[in-house]
């Protein structure tokens, strides 16, 4: 009797440890890019948790999929992800593997942060056939549409929206929570535009094909690129007709995002007397780019202060160095 006593007092711990009030339950959110993690943590606040696959540090185009990524979407209620193929390589495979029909194509979990855009949003959609012989290129258009935070103020209606559908409890919270959030962007986007007056319309050389929308935004013009197309490396006689480019045109400043290796574009910059702007590719790639605001604040204040210093000793040392993580 004794026994049977014991066996129903365990099953009514583990039950009563399993349960969770519908008023304390929190939506867990899984995205595939730490920026539209930020963007969610800010609207969803207490009331979701967020579990972001890639890290600052990672690119997001190569990624493993690993088994414990697929349990982290097994448990979600929210999939996020930037789409426009970014996510192509191993995505898909995380889905299937997750088991999770909540988060299927075409189900109120899964989130295409890219949907919100409308086709003149997207930059570098290529015309025609696509095929390997033009590099690493996108057919859906370039996915790094975050960079410009007029698209983040989008994203933000489209994650908002898809919380008050799931939880609607917390409709209040969750659309008040976007205002503030909109709110603020609209602010920061307002005061980095007067900040970025002095350099618009200035030349620069990219290493990658990246940062389209930081420069669209910005009113800034990349001249060139260091790689010979997308994802492959220049050879040496595309080098040196990037090098007698920036000499013929005096160009100052070379971009190239945290998680590229930079000894070619430092090579560049030394041959010419430009300055190296090493900057983060997404949030929490670098010290001081630790969440949306303070990640496009950060390149905006490096890229004036580099055209401010274009004219001092060429390639110096970064303020903030990359944070260290597993590629």
């Amino acid at each position: 009797m004794m026994n049977i006593k014991f066996i129903i007092f365990i099953t009514f711990l583990i039950c009563l440890n399993s349960w969770t009030p519908a008023w304390a339950k929190r939506l867990d959110v899984v995205s595939t890019l730490p920026s539209l993690a930020s963007i969610a943590e800010h609207i969803g606040g207490k009331h979701i948790k967020v579990y972001s696959i890639t890290r600052g540090v990672q690119d997001a185009h190569y990624l493993e999929a690993k088994p414990s990524f697929m349990m982290k979407l097994h448990k979600a209620d929210l999939l996020i992800y930037s789409g426009l193929e970014l996510e192509i390589g191993w995505l898909p495979l995380l889905i299937q593997g997750a088991r999770n029909n909540k988060i299927t194509v075409g189900s109120k979990g899964n989130l295409n942060a890219s949907s919100i855009l409308s086709t003149n949003d997207i930059l570098e959609k290529p015309i025609g056939e696509v095929d390997r012989s033009m590099g690493d290129v996108h057919p859906a258009g370039n996915p790094h549409y975050l960079l410009n935070p007029y698209n983040a103020l989008l994203v933000a209606d489209l994650i908002g929206a898809r919380l008050v559908e799931l939880d609607p409890d917390h409709a209040k919270w969750f659309e008040e929570n976007l205002l503030k959030f909109k709110d603020l962007l609209t602010k920061k986007i307002t005061e980095l535009e007067k900040m970025a007056e002095e350099i618009k319309e200035r030349d620069l050389v990219c290493y990658h094909i990246h940062w389209s929308y930081l420069l669209n935004w910005l009113n800034l013009k990349a001249v060139g690129y260091i790689e010979l197309r997308p994802g492959i490396p220049p050879t040496p006689r595309h080098k040196q007709e990037i090098i007698q480019l920036m000499e013929q045109k005096k160009i100052q400043v070379v971009i190239i995002s945290s998680w590229k290796d930079p000894s070619k574009a430092r090579e560049v910059a030394n041959s010419t007397g430009a300055r190296l702007l090493i900057l983060p590719g997404e949030v929490n790639a670098m010290e001081g780019a630790d969440d949306y605001f303070s990640w496009i604040e950060y390149m905006v204040t490096q890229l004036q202060e580099a055209f401010a210093d274009s004219n001092q000793t060429p390639v110096r040392k970064q303020k903030h160095e990359r944070r260290r993580g597993e590629k």
